[in-house]
């Protein structure tokens, strides 16, 4: 299962983004292979519809879940429609290291 956590910096020491459509990066996290790759948000500056682009590269990119802080209505409704989980974290002062500790428990 692939698993996105909206980030700030592109490693996994980084602190957790709770932006969905504005994080700075995304970590994409196989808990098959326990590896993890950094995408640099590129939708993150868009004037409008960031959220529902980068639920559009989501979906492409066969993510099932998502972890991040918020979701706009028409980001939810788009990730609902192709079944992708997302779960909210409410913590400023995570790092993605650490939520990525707790999914391989």
């Amino acid at each position: 299962m692939k698993t996105l956590i909206t980030s700030s910096g592109e490693n996994n020491s980084a602190q957790f983004d709770k932006r969905f459509g504005r994080a700075a990066w995304f970590c994409v996290f196989d808990e098959e292979t326990k590896g993890s790759v950094f995408i640099k948000n590129t939708n993150a500056g868009a004037s409008n519809g960031a959220g529902t682009m980068v639920a559009e590269q989501i979906v492409s990119m066969k993510v099932q879940k998502v972890i991040s802080g918020d979701f706009g209505p028409k980001a939810k409704d788009l990730l609902d429609k192709f079944n992708v989980q997302m779960v909210i974290v409410q913590d400023n002062d995570v790092t993605v290291q650490e939520i990525i500790e707790k999914l391989k428990a």
